[in-house]
């Protein structure tokens, strides 16, 4: 996979339907995934999601994607949009997502890719997100 996009998309894939074995082999060993409340899963407890009953995603897609890339670096912002549980609870529909990857290919960014970390932030406004500050309060 030497096309950062077409990375994502299969990380995605990995994502919804928890292929470990992807993850396994395409987060560095150093991964740190931050969550959007702050909290930091490394590689072990991130791909450990995945191997109980606690998570599970219907949908899991990335949009508004915009790649920058530094030789042998790869930062992504995009939008995350899913659907899906957590120990039997809504998981936030919107959240975006900095990533950054890296190539193991060499110093030109031509060789493949890994997910090296990503950082989540809430969409406000968006279902599963906390209320807009100053705004109005949650319906009911």
């Amino acid at each position: 996979m030497d096309d950062v996009t077409t990375f994502l998309s299969a990380w995605c894939d990995a994502e919804r339907t928890r292929d470990t074995a992807f993850l396994v082999a395409n987060l560095t060993e150093d991964f740190v995934g931050v969550g959007p409340l702050g909290f930091t899963l490394p590689k072990p407890a991130w791909i450990g999601r995945h191997q109980g009953d606690d998570l599970h995603y219907e949908t899991f897609a990335l949009d508004e994607i915009d790649v920058r890339s530094y030789g042998p670096v790869a930062v992504v912002v995009a939008r995350q949009d899913a659907k899906g549980t957590f120990q039997g609870n809504p998981t936030p529909e919107a959240l975006r997502l900095t990533l950054v990857l890296t190539s193991e290919g060499g110093g030109d960014g031509d060789g493949d890719w890994r997910l090296a970390g990503i950082h989540m932030s809430f969409v406000a406004g968006t279902p599963g997100a906390p209320p807009i500050p100053g705004g109005p309060p949650p319906s009911r």
